[in-house]
């Protein structure tokens, strides 16, 4: 009984460690560039070290052989991913709302490194990510992660070939849903822009002789800046609702 309790248990931290570090490794906040690899895997271990017990459940009872083993290794894996691919979309949604407000504002051309998307990017879209990670841990969203990760063993059941058409399919809404959310937070500056640009094209018609870009360009500038500050908070908290019922899916789908 004790060899197979072992057993059993040593099966369970593996697998459990498999799908859960390899979401670790690419989710937002704790997966992003700027922590370091070992302290993904120390977090990924210490996590499946704690959470094994809750999936001994879902394992097989009799012990898989050889390439079963690697079969159920390889399943764990994809799925992991995809969760964390899921919880990374989902925080896209930032960095596309930062590069439609800096090229809504004449930023467009000033790039910086974005350590949350670990690429070059937009100065705005670079804010917005780096305070996304920040709310993400204060409002316990790595919970919610965590939590999601564990309660897919009702999705995804050990053993069973992953539906990868159903996976595509949700990967693709998943990224038009992040984009949308993009859209509707830098919507405030579209129509900013829009209004200076029919109001630099009636004063092109007036005087003609005005060179009217050089006057609008840092009158946009000041104008998106200010209206950044005013509707900063609500754009983040609307993003951060929009993140919580995306992973959300994951607890009400096991439900």
């Amino acid at each position: 009984m004790l060899e197979t309790f072992l057993t059993t248990s040593v099966l369970a931290f593996m697998l459990t460690f498999v799908r859960l570090g390899s979401a670790i490794m690419i989710m937002p906040g704790v997966g992003d560039s700027f922590v370091s690899t070992r302290v993904r895997l120390h977090i990924g271990v210490a996590l499946s070290f704690a959470l094994f017990p809750l999936s001994m459940p879902y394992m097989p009872s009799p012990m898989p052989s050889t390439f079963g083993l690697f079969t159920l290794i390889l399943m764990e894996f994809i799925i992991g991913l995809f969760i964390g691919t899921i919880a990374r979309i989902l925080m896209s949604a930032l960095d596309t709302a930062g590069m439609v407000v800096s090229i809504s504002s004449g930023l467009g051309n000033a790039q910086i490194f974005n350590p949350s998307m670990a690429t070059q990017g937009s100065l705005i879209g670079a804010l917005l990510s780096v305070t996304g990670v920040v709310l993400l841990f204060q409002f316990n969203m790595h919970h919610l992660l965590f939590m999601g990760i564990m309660e897919s063993y009702e999705m995804f059941p050990l053993g069973a070939i992953p539906d990868t058409g159903s996976m595509a399919e949700l990967i693709s809404r998943t990224v038009a849903a992040s984009f949308s959310i993009g859209v509707k937070i830098a919507a405030p500056f579209i129509v900013l822009t829009l209004l200076i640009y029919v109001g630099m094209g009636v004063l092109s018609r007036l005087m003609p002789q005005v060179q009217v870009f050089i006057l609008a360009l840092p009158i946009q500038i000041l104008l998106s800046i200010a209206l950044l500050s005013m509707v900063l908070s609500a754009a983040l908290m609307f993003w951060i609702a929009q993140f919580e019922q995306g992973m959300v899916f994951f607890l009400s789908s096991a439900q």
